[in-house]
């Protein structure tokens, strides 16, 4: 049934009208108020409402205006629940050491191997079970059963734990780039503060921005939905808010239970057994000497024309397609096809910027020599740069995929600027004045009954934290100012809600790192450490504050006291900050040759690229690269393009409300796209047409299949597949050095057809390809 009239649409839904304490007849003008206040919302759906059956009933509860939300969050709540116990904090610090050791140990292996936060959402569901049945109900260490809010508040806890903290690399850097080791006086202290501060300072942000980005319902969070529907999957929640149907053949426990088992096992073939089903480029492997062919279909260093993978890791590589919006999920094609199929081609082709001599996509920087850039060969021994090695050597020179990612990030920071002044500007001058009440969110009125957060809890640990980031870089040689510090942390704190706000819309967030490179290479140039440091604060602020505020919505919709999540938090932070630290050290002083390029296993990929980033706009600098009259100085130039775009395409959308201009989001399409490299093409085409068949056809055409099941199956197939990982790892990689099945499984043909192919060379995949001893780029001396 089709829907447009919002009258009729109100007559219908019993739970619009006693929300709003309206009539059922509106006027018109209510009408029209109502459409201008979500014209610019591309997640709101008034029709969506008429194909959920329960949504026609009389005696309706109050729900979110988000058919997502409502597919995948209860809207009620049992204040009685206890959260704060015994078994909580236990479950929760055991699962912080846990998954902040293990994957610090193995940060630095390649290929490294990730325990995601779904694991300890699993594992800590049976272990906190038996804790109840176990333990004597004394000195209140068994308040009851084992309940949900116990099982998020863990998760939670241990999710701010399971990514490496960024500035552990920074650490790594100074010891094997800089010889600056803890026996040269860069110790605990330095490392701990240093950590800690960059960790924690993000918290506050969710203090300073959560009426902002956590309370209003249009801040939907998408990446939340999918832990939602597996905390209501694995305690059985069934309530009105969980709209299942009427003709339901299989529960929701024993779908998930199903899917996770089919996705374990169906993980092992292409991640083990027939690794050719990950990299399915089937064209290259019938011309594999052919360079335009494996330009056009390669997925290693070409255009991933070949469409197709069966890895559940590529296609949510730079997300998870189930949960994020169909529109949002749109503007990342459109930029890719724009950019990697059309425009970047003929570029190549061309030979502009001397892409041709290069892979048409590489994340490793070149010199004009057609090799790997030898930075070792310009700096000096403190590290500074050698101006005479440098412009005797070469200027860097990199791939087109690789070096036009810096023009897009630039036009994705303008472009995120102008849109939220245009999209959003009434929306924070209102929360600012606190004249807005979001009056359809059912979670917010429900959250009401719990005592709020002071705001000078947020004030305590941002000035704790400051003052250890003031100790870090003042008592050590860094290099960095103090008041670079407080730049680093204006940028964070101004930007972040522009980002937070698309993010909470489209799943997406723009990156601060080349920007904060970018100002601090050109106010300190020369000081690698300082550089490094001062986008750690930058860039790492805002994301830890983005990781935070996921973490806050995800409280906010299982109705999580908002005091009790702060504590388990920060505490949780600060126990992860110092588990990994003293975990690296012992990686460093015990695993011989670590972070050796020459190790085929512990060569610390992470590390390299930071190191050589450091170098690059440390020492190298911005204005060496980016300056006038340097090879990418016309990037600059999407600074305004970012910028003006969004202006056009806003007033498209008040002129016409109805047309696909309304969901067009150039921040989403730029900062999609920049993503590529590191990751590749068949991470953004998979991830765009499972997000094409899941929040598009099957939302589209059988919405109340979808509802009940999109969310419960994507928390299916990342834990089936996280299993499996672990599984194959422990089990077949770990043990003798990935020595099971070397000369039988691991050698077949389809495990090797992917990498026997010209895509699969780097520089052997170049259009143009230098003669022995030729050179391309600038002439000499003419860049430095």
């Amino acid at each position: 049934m089709e829907y447009n009239d919002p009258v009729e649409y109100e007559k219908k839904d019993p739970n619009q009208v006693n929300h709003h304490n309206v009539e059922l007849a509106r006027s018109e003008s209510d009408d029209l108020k109502e459409t201008k206040e979500h014209l610019f919302d591309g997640n709101y759906d008034p029709a969506a409402v008429i194909r959920e059956p329960s949504m026609l009933d009389e005696d309706i509860e109050e729900d979110s205006p988000y058919p997502e939300v409502r597919a995948a969050v209860s809207n009620m709540d049992d204040h009685t629940m206890h959260v704060n116990t015994w078994r909580v904090w236990f479950l929760g610090m055991f699962w912080t050491i846990i998954m902040a050791g293990v994957n610090q140990f193995f940060f630095f292996r390649y290929p490294n191997i990730v325990i995601p936060a779904i694991i300890a959402q699993l594992l800590s569901f049976p272990m906190g079970k038996f804790l109840a049945r176990v333990m004597p109900n004394k000195w209140g260490l068994n308040p009851g059963p084992f309940n949900v809010k116990e099982h998020v508040l863990i998760t939670i806890m241990a999710s701010v734990s399971y990514q490496s903290a960024y500035a552990t690399d920074i650490i790594a850097v100074q010891r094997f780039f800089y010889n600056q080791r803890a026996e040269n006086g860069w110790g605990y202290g330095y490392q701990i503060m240093l950590v800690i501060s960059t960790q924690m300072i993000g918290f506050c942000l969710g203090g300073l921005y959560r009426k902002m980005l956590v309370w209003p319902s249009a801040m939907i969070w998408p990446s939340t939905l999918v832990n939602t529907a597996l905390f209501n999957t694995l305690h059985s929640v069934e309530d009105e808010g969980l709209r299942e149907g009427k003709n339901r053949t299989m529960s929701r426990e024993k779908f998930f239970a199903v899917s996770t088992g089919a996705a374990f096992v169906w993980s092992w073939f292409p991640n083990y057994l027939a690794s050719f089903l990950q990299y399915f480029d089937w064209v290259t492997w019938i011309a594999p000497n052919n360079q335009k062919i494996n330009m056009i279909f390669g997925y290693q260093h070409g255009m991933g024309m070949s469409l197709l993978t069966f890895d559940w890791g590529i296609i949510s590589g730079i997300g998870n397609p189930m949960a994020t919006p169909w529109w949002a999920t749109a503007n990342i094609l459109g930029g890719f096809v724009f950019f990697i199929w059309f425009l970047y081609p003929i570029m190549y082709y061309k030979n502009v910027l001397y892409w041709a001599y290069l892979p048409f996509s590489s994340s490793t920087s070149f010199d004009r020599f057609g090799h790997k850039y030898n930075v070792s060969r310009i700096i000096n021994a403190d590290a500074s740069l050698n101006e005479a090695a440098y412009a005797e050597y070469s200027p860097l020179m990199l791939s087109a995929t690789f070096s036009f990612s810096y023009a897009l990030s630039f036009a994705a920071l303008s472009a995120t600027i102008t849109h939220t002044i245009l999209y959003f500007r009434k929306q924070i001058w209102a929360q600012v004045r606190k004249s807005i009440h979001d009056k359809d969110d059912i979670h917010m009125k429900l959250m009401s009954r719990y005592p709020e957060i002071p705001l000078y809890w947020y004030g305590a640990v941002f000035l704790v934290n400051l003052a250890l980031g003031i100790a870090a870089i003042h008592a050590w040689p860094t290099g960095m100012p103090v008041w670079a510090l407080f730049l680093a942390l204006a940028i964070a704190i101004i930007l972040a809600l522009p980002i937070g706000m698309i993010q909470a819309i489209t799943n997406q967030q723009v990156g601060l790192n080349v920007i904060t490179e970018l100002i601090i290479g050109f106010a300190v140039p020369g000081k690698p450490v300082s550089m490094m440091i001062f986008k750690t604060y930058g860039y790492i602020t805002m994301a830890q504050g983005m990781s935070f505020i996921n973490d806050m919505k995800l409280g906010h919709y299982m109705k999580i006291p908002p005091r009790i999540m702060f504590w388990g938090q920060c505490s949780a932070t600060a126990v992860a900050a110092i588990t990994q630290i003293f975990v690296q050290a012992w990686v460093f002083d015990n695993i011989e040759g670590i972070c050796d390029t020459s190790s085929e296993i512990w060569w610390c990929p992470s590390t390299q690229t930071f190191g050589t980033a450091s170098i690059i706009w440390g020492v190298i600098g911005p204005s060496r690269t980016f300056g006038k009259g340097q090879l990418y100085a016309q990037f600059n130039w999407f600074w305004l393009i970012g910028a003006v775009l969004p202006i056009p395409t806003y007033f498209l959308a008040k002129r016409y409300p109805k047309s696909f201009w309304r969901y067009v989001n150039w921040p989403v399409v730029f900062s999609g796209v920049l993503l590529m490299p590191p990751y590749l093409p068949i991470n953004f085409l998979s991830y765009c047409y499972v997000g094409f068949l899941t929040q598009y056809l099957w939302r589209r055409r059988h919405f109340s299949s979808w509802q009940s099941r999109n969310y419960v199956l994507s928390a299916a197939i990342s834990a089936g597949y996280a299993l499996a990982i672990l599984a194959i790892f422990f089990c077949l990689q770990y043990p003798k050095n990935g020595a099971i099945g070397a000369t039988t499984i691991q050698t077949w043909w389809g495990n090797t057809v992917y990498n026997n192919v010209l895509d699969a060379q780097s520089l052997g995949s170049a259009a143009i390809q230098l003669p022995k001893g030729g050179s391309f780029g600038p002439k000499p001396g003419t860049w430095a």
